[in-house]
């Protein structure tokens, strides 16, 4: 059976089609238009252009080491070492040769004193068996200096020293103040407090630069920063006064 141009079922199909076209177009053009404002999609970048790159700050809460921070002021020097000499946490993942190897690292440049100075350090340290007990607990330690002075003693030290024996701009500074200990026993946080003197034997360079340290020029090198250095260590709780 033919149909005419006027048949009411071609018009529909007709009138269906044209509506469908049309959806399409505007949902094309909604998307054409959203594109436009919110611009490229920046979750893939081109291939030709370099990503934004991240920056990642350090864990503030990361275990570290101390520090000791150069300097030519010998009681400033002198506090510092004191501090690392005295921190130090058992489930840092350190152990004692970690911490030994800060203070180490600012000994007697021409070494000297290095295996002197490792003993002392050794002394002021638990022993490596010690820490692993102390672990148990999380034990930890630091130090609160209350005076730090030139001992009235080191003057007739350095009278009653050779020619040559003691290093160019050497001192004496004894360090008086509390170590701190604290830890967890039975689940409960437990801490204890000791009175400790000690003085550190250092060396810190003259105001004008060795002349290693400058070029053939005359002139500084690059990178030789003048600092004091550690040189020993006395006894614990005994030091001069």
């Amino acid at each position: 059976m033919k149909t005419t141009p006027d048949d009411p079922a071609r018009t529909r199909r007709r009138l269906i089609s044209f509506v469908c076209a049309g959806g399409a177009f505007l949902v094309l053009a909604a998307i054409g238009i959203y594109g436009l404002v919110t611009g490229p999609n920046d979750a893939d970048p081109s291939p030709d252009r370099s990503p934004t790159p991240i920056r990642i700050d350090p864990d503030p809460l990361l275990p570290r080491l101390p520090v000791i921070t150069p300097s030519t002021d010998a009681e400033e020097f002198a506090r510092d070492a004191a501090h690392a000499l005295f921190t130090w946490d058992t489930a840092s993942g350190f152990l004692p040769l970690d911490y030994t190897a800060v203070l180490l690292d600012v000994g007697d440049p021409t070494g000297n004193e290095q295996a002197g100075l490792a003993a002392d350090i050794a002394s002021y340290l638990p022993s490596r068996d010690t820490w692993v007990d102390l672990r148990q607990y999380s034990t930890t330690q630091h130090l609160t200096i209350t005076d730090a002075y030139v001992p009235e003693q080191w003057a007739g030290a350095v009278e009653q020293a050779r020619p040559g024996q003691l290093p160019v701009g050497a001192t004496a500074i004894t360090i008086e103040g509390t170590r701190h200990r604290e830890g967890i026993w039975n689940d409960e946080p437990v801490t204890s407090e000791h009175p400790v003197a000690f003085t550190i034997f250092l060396a810190c360079p003259p105001d004008d630069p060795p002349t290693g340290s400058r070029s053939e020029t005359g002139t500084p090198e690059a990178g030789a920063v003048p600092s004091c250095y550690l040189l020993r260590l006395s006894m614990l709780d005994q030091p001069l006064r």
